[in-house]
């Protein structure tokens, strides 16, 4: 006999009310019984919620935090007073709120220049500096958002990078490729991780040194976008490498990837377009390896920090100078029209990476 997920009430008509849940209450729910742990653990009923519309679009970034009371170690000579904290936008919503910290574990915030995918239910915080020492970190962290706990995963093996690729693909799996190690040199190594697994696993390495790489996964192909080698430090590449991984092996470098010379760190994937970024003051496309304009960026966002893209829409956060408070505009891609999204002043700090997922 089925079991009732709501006492005299059809589960077809129960499982109707626990999709339009919000995706924060996920963990009461789990712990309510057994029935509503299994139904919402199903990946059906994540399949649901996004068939029926009920999927929250949620965006987390790592942003900065003024904290002028901390009293946090000199760097180079001068006092570092900013914090990064993990903020969440409800897309549909437009309510901003915090993701709760690993406990005990960043007393002085997230490691500066992480890197957060998802996959999943899990959102991975990985690599970075630690902001007390500066030293480049190896950690992994995992915040799952149906228990809306945090746990540890295993450290990324070998020489301590920082300023790598990184992007999540399909299934459980995440690419690292290139940054550079504790001597400044530039690395062509990578690296994937399982999450389920909790497993590092060594990639071929690329053809040639990528730091500040951009990863970007793309049609089944984890893509190493631009960076530069030890030699030319600071002088991006327009190359891209593409990391295959039905056959495990690294394709023929593509030398004119990008238009220009620039850093790779809006490149976004698309679907009508098989790349979108920021490039002199304007978002450009990438189709069939042609450039073109799709529409030139809102003045106060010239400083850009980051983007993003999910479904029609693409996301710009920056700001109109340096050390401003930031902005962030919606771009309709179809219509072609900007929209500003109202920030609270908490949240008009730097944002030096983000993480779209629907839950």
């Amino acid at each position: 006999m089925t079991m009732e997920l709501i006492p005299n009430l059809p589960n077809d008509v129960a499982r109707e009310c626990l999709i339009r849940v919000k995706y924060d209450q996920f963990a009461t729910l789990l712990s309510t019984c057994n029935g509503w742990k299994t139904e919402i653990e199903r990946p059906e009923f994540f399949q649901l919620r996004k068939a029926t519309s009920h999927g929250q679009k949620l965006l987390v970034m790592a942003q900065s935090r003024p904290h002028p009371d901390i009293k946090q170690p000199a760097h180079k000579g001068r006092s570092v007073k900013t914090a990064f904290g993990l903020s969440v936008l409800e897309l549909d919503s437009g309510i901003w709120v915090d993701l709760p910290l690993l406990p005990h574990h960043f007393p002085y915030g997230i490691p500066y220049f992480c890197h957060l995918v998802a996959v999943g239910y899990d959102l991975l915080l990985i690599g970075g500096l630690d902001p007390e020492t500066w030293d480049a970190s190896p950690s992994v962290f995992v915040f799952n958002f149906l228990t809306a706990k945090w746990r540890r995963g295993a450290d990324m093996p070998g020489t301590r990078r920082s300023m790598f690729g990184c992007a999540s693909g399909h299934g459980p799996m995440v690419y690292v490729a290139g940054g550079h190690d504790e001597e400044k040199n530039a690395l062509k190594s990578a690296l994937a991780y399982d999450v389920v697994r909790d497993e590092w696993t060594p990639l071929p390495d690329m053809s040639r040194e990528r730091d500040e790489v951009k990863g970007v996964f793309r049609r089944g192909k984890f893509h190493a976008v631009g960076g530069y080698c030890t030699e030319t430090q600071g002088r991006f590449e327009r190359s891209a490498e593409v990391f295959d991984v039905e056959t495990w092996r690294w394709d023929q470098v593509r030398e004119d990837f990008l238009e220009a010379s620039t850093c790779p760190s809006t490149c976004t994937p698309g679907d009508d377009m098989d790349m979108y970024m920021i490039y002199e003051g304007n978002v450009v496309a990438s189709k069939d390896a042609k450039w073109q304009v799709i529409a030139k960026l809102p003045g106060d966002v010239g400083k850009m920090s980051y983007m993003t893209r999910w479904q029609d829409k693409l996301m710009v956060i920056g700001s109109s100078r340096l050390d401003e408070p930031h902005n962030a505009y919606v771009l309709n891609l179809e219509k072609s029209e900007w929209t500003k999204l109202s920030i609270p002043q908490n949240y008009t700090g730097h944002v030096h990476t983000g993480c779209y997922l629907e839950m």
